[in-house]
């Protein structure tokens, strides 16, 4: 059994997929259009180029998503992403946040040298950490 996120696009998947895949180092493994589905007479003309289904691979996960026309931007959830310095942090928050809304700043916490909460440009919720060592227990 496996566990992965699927997120919805109101028509920016490909875009989102194509920036995850720059600033997060990200390799898309597939990318389908509704244009691409073999029935074509459901698919409305300006939704040819919409993704139906699109999978990137971010540090050793997958992430789904697609193009919904009703889609809103997520709500009480978030993809964490796990980071291995400071730098990284910094430059993982510059490139999110670029266009989107920052819930919380990237900072010091008492738990992670550096932590933030931030909405992306594509409406998907992320929390980037840098956890704090914690002491080895005897």
């Amino acid at each position: 059994m496996t566990m992965n996120t699927y997120v919805n696009f109101a028509g920016t998947c490909a875009e989102a997929f194509r920036f995850y895949e720059k600033h997060l180092g990200g390799t898309i493994g597939m990318m389908m259009t509704h244009g691409q589905a073999p029935d074509q007479s459901q698919v409305k003309p300006e939704w040819k180029d919409a993704v139906l289904h699109a999978r990137i691979s971010i540090g050793g996960t997958e992430l789904m998503g697609a193009d919904i026309p009703s889609a809103e931007p997520m709500r009480s959830a978030y993809l964490s992403l796990g980071v291995d310095s400071d730098a990284d942090a910094e430059r993982i928050f510059a490139a999110l946040s670029d266009g989107g809304q920052v819930f919380m700043p990237m900072q010091e916490t008492f738990f992670a040298t550096r932590f933030a909460q931030l909405r992306d440009r594509y409406g998907i919720n992320w929390m980037i950490i840098r956890e704090r060592p914690q002491p080895q227990r005897a």
